[in-house]
């Protein structure tokens, strides 16, 4: 049933002056540094790169994740829908 809750949260991103990044429908956060923050969202995994960068607020229950830094950029790879590798299109 916390599956259930985590997923009807909505993901948004708010990212003010390119020095606070704010996130809701975060399920989870995979590892981060100074440098890289990777999370899982409803929308896929996240990654977010930049320069000193430190989480201030992460609440995995209501699904908020805040981050103060200098953010340089923010990608999404979609891990439930992987195309396969070079191998899985040969193997076809």
């Amino acid at each position: 049933m916390e599956d259930k809750f985590k997923a009807a949260i909505d993901h948004n991103i708010i990212l003010e002056g390119r020095k606070v990044l704010r996130m809701s429908g975060v399920k989870d956060v995979d590892s981060f540094d100074e440098q890289t923050v990777v999370t899982f969202t409803n929308m896929g995994e996240l990654t977010i790169r930049g320069e000193n960068i430190h989480v201030s607020k992460l609440n995995t229950e209501t699904g908020e994740l805040s981050l103060e830094g200098e953010f340089y950029a923010l990608y999404y790879s979609d891990s439930t829908k992987q195309n396969g590798g070079f191998f899985s299109k040969i193997f076809r």
